[in-house]
């Protein structure tokens, strides 16, 4: 009995070390299936998925999801009286698209106005879903038409970063005030006329022109000093100080952008705590990672990385991905949508401590 005893402690031990063994780096995985194209996906650490759904998917009445990652379910957050049904009003939703978070507890994300017209930018408590915060940037930063996709937020320092794609430059947004200004102008900025966007053997165009996107994908160093930025088609990875942005002054900024090294042609970055810059590629159906050496290497490549479009750390060592196949939307192939359900959230297991919020 004793044998037989110590035989099934020890077999428990051996299933529970298996269950709980650290992944590989490098190791994907499916953490949910979605019949709707998620746009950005944002983790907690303690792993919600938040996702917005992307403006190019097929009208869902949906643009901001809470996702059940035990039973693929998703559900309209922080409630359904937010999400647009059909015409755009400033009470609601308008185009969504960023999505990051903060370790104050805030889920903000980067409303661009298509169609009303104002950038807004929404934070919300995550623990109930409250309202935080509402920052409609002033339109003469952002006017209509602008394209703020990505976003990252410094909740230590008060100051929320945005790219904008249509009138390439950065943004600072003061937290407590709203208070916004702008750099632009700057060559680092720009679309790269040879980093082509070419999937799965086929160039990808945007509105029956070549695509050529210009600065989109931006991430911060863990002290909120240094942002790093780049062109969606660009093979070059830049970074400028956060405080010269925050003045403003074109020439104060200018003076600290250098270049950190190269990368792919992406739509979405992270930085991790040690300073490891990690990149959806699209080219190759891949992640990217920049070292804090200077090399560029894979980190993981597979076909069901169908358009990595964003990317951004969860639990401690975990990297999301929003996979959603936006090059077969309509608008990049020129055609009729061929993208085929599920879209997909995976996760990259890194290796490094570094988890969700700034």
């Amino acid at each position: 009995m004793k044998h037989l005893f110590t035989t099934a402690l020890w077999l428990s031990l051996t299933a529970s070390s298996f269950v709980n063994a650290t992944p590989a780096v490098g190791s994907l995985e499916t953490v949910a299936e979605l019949p709707i194209r998620p746009g950005n996906v944002s983790v907690t650490a303690q792993g919600r998925i938040f996702a917005t759904v992307h403006p190019l998917d097929t009208p869902s009445g949906l643009q901001l999801i809470e996702v059940n990652r035990e039973t693929n379910a998703y559900k309209a957050w922080p409630s359904m009286d937010l999400q647009k049904a059909s015409t755009a009003n400033m009470t609601q939703f308008d185009t969504l698209l960023g999505i990051a978070q903060d370790k104050a507890g805030h889920l903000w994300t980067a409303d661009m106005g298509l169609e009303l017209g104002p950038t807004r930018i929404w934070g919300f408590n995550i623990k109930d879903g409250s309202l935080y915060k509402q920052i409609v940037l002033p339109q003469a930063l952002a006017p209509k038409g602008s394209f703020m996709q990505d976003l990252v937020v410094d909740s230590q320092k008060g100051w929320i970063y945005l790219a904008d794609i249509a009138n390439p430059g950065l943004l600072a947004v003061r937290i407590d005030d709203g208070h916004t200004v702008r750099f632009s102008g700057h060559s680092s900025l720009q679309a790269e006329a040879d980093a082509v966007m070419n999937i799965d053997n086929k160039t990808t165009l945007f509105n029956g022109k070549v695509a050529s996107v210009a600065v989109n994908p931006i991430s911060l160093s863990a002290d909120g000093s240094t942002l790093y930025y780049g062109a969606m088609n660009g093979t070059h990875w830049y970074q400028l100080s956060t405080a010269a942005l925050q003045t403003g002054n074109n020439d104060k900024i200018i003076a600290t952008v250098k270049l950190v090294g190269a990368k792919p042609v992406s739509d979405g970055a992270a930085t991790s705590k040690q300073g490891n810059h990690y990149f959806t590629n699209l080219n190759h159906n891949a992640i990217s990672m920049l070292d804090n050496k200077g090399t560029l290497s894979t980190a993981v490549s597979s076909p069901l990385l169908d358009f990595p479009d964003s990317v951004q750390f969860g639990e401690t060592g975990w990297l999301y991905i929003s996979v959603n196949q936006l090059h077969k939307a309509k608008a990049f192939n020129g055609e009729a949508e061929t993208a085929k359900p599920p879209y997909r959230i995976m996760r990259l297991w890194t290796g490094e401590d570094t988890a969700a919020g700034q």
